[in-house]
């Protein structure tokens, strides 16, 4: 009852949804490939015990963001509808984890059972789409601050931690078209105040809250 999914949803209410719809109770040991990205994402994967280590990277794997998600957490529900119904991210067990699997049918059911998990769904998926809005937003207006925030924000989850971003400084700096003692400049600034630490292929978000404050106007 602690999963985003079910929060608010009564005993009486979780026990006969239950028993209507089929729930895949998988453990995973250490290192195991849970998801693979571009995977065919027909079902929702809660994390219930331990947890799992999720990795978004292009297509020659130069540029990837990882984050771990502990229990009690959801993989990626975003892509369960829509478009495009695939996995983005590849997911792997981080020490022992427990994951509860649910068909795509079957949480469809779910959703007619009980609007409470129709509103947390709801939810879930609208704060995901306002947070990218907010981090275009920022990103044309402009700082390099903002635009690193809006990468890592856009492609990790609320509760997501231990997250890091692997890629060389000069491609990042290049990708971002400025010169490299700005670029430097700019880490420099946000590990001093404690949001990131780095290292020359990689930066380490500390405060994944402060970097969604950069993309938070003052008057919200």
């Amino acid at each position: 009852m602690e999963l985003p999914m079910f929060r608010g949803v009564s005993v009486e209410k979780l026990t006969k949804v239950v028993e209507r719809v089929r729930l895949h109770f998988l453990k995973y040991l250490d290192g195991e490939t849970i998801v693979s990205a571009g995977e065919d994402s027909q079902y929702l994967l809660f994390v219930i015990g331990g947890a799992v280590r999720t990795s978004v990277a292009n297509a020659d794997g130069r540029f990837r963001v990882e984050q771990t998600l502990r229990a009690p957490s959801i993989v990626t529900p975003d892509f369960l509808f829509g478009r495009a119904t695939r996995f983005p991210c590849t997911v792997v067990a981080q020490g022992s984890a427990s994951l509860l699997q649910v068909s795509k049918r079957d949480f469809v059911e779910m959703l007619h059972a009980d609007e409470v998990f129709l509103f947390n769904y709801l939810n879930y998926v609208s704060m995901n789409a306002q947070k990218a809005v907010q981090g275009v937003l920022a990103v044309a207006a402009g700082s390099l601050e903002e635009r690193i925030a809006f990468w890592i924000v856009a492609l990790t989850q609320p509760d997501g931690t231990d997250i890091t971003m692997a890629c060389r400084h000069r491609d990042l700096y290049s990708i971002f078209g400025v010169q490299r003692s700005s670029f430097i400049a700019t880490l420099d600034s946000m590990r001093e105040r404690g949001i990131i630490e780095y290292t020359p292929s990689e930066i380490r978000i500390l405060s994944r809250r402060d970097l969604l404050a950069l993309l938070t106007s003052p008057t919200e």
